[in-house]
């Protein structure tokens, strides 16, 4: 745990990472608590219809013993894969910690993703057992001839199917055991797996320790200026699928035995939003620059809804001195940017109240964690020179590996370096300020989005010869996919095509990745070795969007 001090530099120096050769993310989050101080609020969730239900930690554990008991009873062994294609609930948090207790590995899925998003993703992790609810279900019964390893699935609604007949998750709990003795996991054996978006092919699967929680807190605290605090309380819109929604928000504050606030929105609304954290008295909150974008359009929201907000960071895309200004007038709090990836996430933060925050930078290094500026060589540049963004290894928050793909494993590093896939500087001061990326991931509303799972899913469609996918300038969510499409012969690219194209992409990945703008071409850029230059799509794009 951080120590407050009167300079970074103190910060830095006192902190040491402790992390045991035992160690157990879910006996961490949960158990530790129940048994410390059992009637201690864990979770509250308000529904659609303003509903509130608290659980207490005791009762989070008795309800993930009694999964962990229904795991084994399915006959799931340590190493085993279990996947979480849940909303915020209190589902998903007991789902986790249940998999965890048992020795599982847990795989977050977002809710909104499609069928072909969640074949590859199933069938790659060979996850054996999933929770869903009966939204996702009908997802899941279309291709469930296609996911040979997966035997049980769980529903939190009516019913479900198994190796052994249907599974209403409810119902299942009603008749497990809430006595269950947690697994005793080394801090290095694998405990989750999140999928990332990458430039090319298909997504990547971040193995994530059990040591991975305690290489998040650092990054926590920093950004939250010295979380916890008392009277502390966390809520975030990201999807809890989302490293940034699971790790930043709901198992960081757990860790502390501080109360998350869950709500199952179908959309973002900044009003409600801002009502909600006034209802609640929501402290601390994580929130994508495109939400807080959204919210600026409120006028005066801190005299309008009474929030009384301590700590707000933000991640994912740059955020700007405007924004940053906004935040300190309207809503009477600095917003502390930060920076990370799934694979290696919160290493760079802002802490206003410790340094003064600099308009644009994504921050310092946060104390525990050695980010440097390097050459293609892996040696360290001076300041104010370009080069990549690394992390040196080990690292308590890094990943494994990337499931069943040692030679991306592989590329992933130079050396004794994790590369992040970034181009930053650093000033004289140590602050780190990103350049751009040297890959071609797309950044929109907070996500990361891969070029290579859209231009496969679009190169499927009957009428599609090629296509490239990039993205472009957009004033609200920082980029927006575009996709530039070669037709087959005899197809014509008229407005029901587009309409055609981009439903095609909603319901077989996920909303926020279908392409927003598409440009039927003649031909498309491509290098000697016939690779689509996707650099020049973009720079022309980037070009159009200056000049307009």
């Amino acid at each position: 745990m951080l120590i407050r001090s009167d300079t970074y530099e103190e910060v830095r120096q006192a902190f040491t990472w402790q992390t045991p050769e035992y160690f157990n993310m879910g006996v961490d989050v949960c158990d530790k608590h129940a048994d410390a101080t059992p009637n201690k609020t864990a979770l509250i969730i308000e529904d659609e219809d303003g509903d509130i239900t608290k659980y207490s930690f005791l009762a989070l554990k008795r309800l993930s013993n009694k999964l962990a008991n229904l795991f084994v009873a399915k006959g799931l062994q340590p190493g085993d894969r279990v996947a979480i294609l849940l909303s915020q609930s209190v589902e998903a948090g007991i789902a986790h910690i249940a998999a965890w207790k048992a020795g599982l590995i847990s795989i977050p899925l977002f809710a909104l993703f499609g069928e072909d998003a969640l074949e590859y993703r199933l069938t790659d992790s060979g996850a054996r057992a999933l929770i869903t609810d009966d939204d996702n279900f009908s997802k899941i019964e279309t291709i469930r001839d296609k996911l040979p390893d997966l035997e049980h699935v769980l529903l939190t609604g009516s019913g479900g199917f198994s190796g052994d007949g249907p599974i209403s998750l409810w119902a299942a709990l009603d008749n497990a055991s809430d006595d269950f003795s947690a697994l005793n996991t080394k801090s290095e054996e694998p405990g989750l797996i999140i999928y990332t978006s990458g430039t090319t092919g298909n997504p990547k699967g971040a193995l994530h320790a059990h040591r991975t929680l305690l290489g998040h807190m650092p990054g926590v605290e920093f950004p939250h200026e010295f979380f916890p605090q008392p009277g502390d309380l966390m809520w975030t819109p990201a999807d809890w699928a989302w490293i940034g929604g699971l790790m930043n928000v709901l198992m960081g504050a757990w860790h502390h035995g501080v109360p998350v606030l869950a709500q199952r929105a179908r959309k973002y609304d900044p009003e409600k939003a801002l009502a909600l954290m006034a209802r609640h008295r929501v402290r601390n909150t994580f929130m994508p620059p495109t939400a807080l974008r959204l919210m600026r359009q409120v006028e005066n929201p801190k005299q309008t809804f009474g929030t009384d907000l301590r700590t707000v960071t933000c991640a994912g895309e740059p955020m700007g001195a405007e924004l940053l200004e906004w935040g300190k007038k309207a809503l009477g709090v600095t917003f502390n940017e930060y920076y990370g990836q799934t694979e290696c996430n919160l290493v760079v933060a802002n802490c206003a109240d410790l340094v003064d925050v600099k308009p644009g930078s994504m921050g310092l290094a946060v104390p525990g964690h050695d980010v440097e500026i390097i050459d293609d060589n892996g040696n360290i540049l001076p300041p104010e020179t370009t080069g990549s963004i690394a992390v040196r290894a080990p690292d308590p928050v890094m990943f494994l590996e990337y499931w069943n793909n040692p030679k991306a494993t592989e590329d992933k590093f130079l050396g004794e370096w994790l590369l992040m896939g970034d181009l930053g500087t650093r000033d004289a001061d140590g602050h780190l300020w990103f350049v751009g990326r040297d890959d071609d991931v797309i950044s929109s509303a907070g996500y990361r989005i891969g070029p290579g799972e859209i231009e496969d899913c679009i190169g499927k469609h009957p009428a599609v010869s090629l296509v490239a996918v990039v993205g472009v300038p957009d004033p609200l969510r920082t980029e927006v996919v575009k996709a530039f499409i070669l037709l087959r012969d005899g197809d014509n690219g008229d407005p029901e095509l587009e309409n055609d194209i981009r439903d095609y992409v909603k319901t077989r990945l996920s909303p926020h990745e279908y392409p927003r703008h598409i440009e039927f071409v003649e031909d498309l850029p491509m290098t000697a070795t016939g690779k689509i230059r996707r650099k020049v799509l973009r720079d022309g794009e980037i070009a159009k969007a200056a000049s307009d």
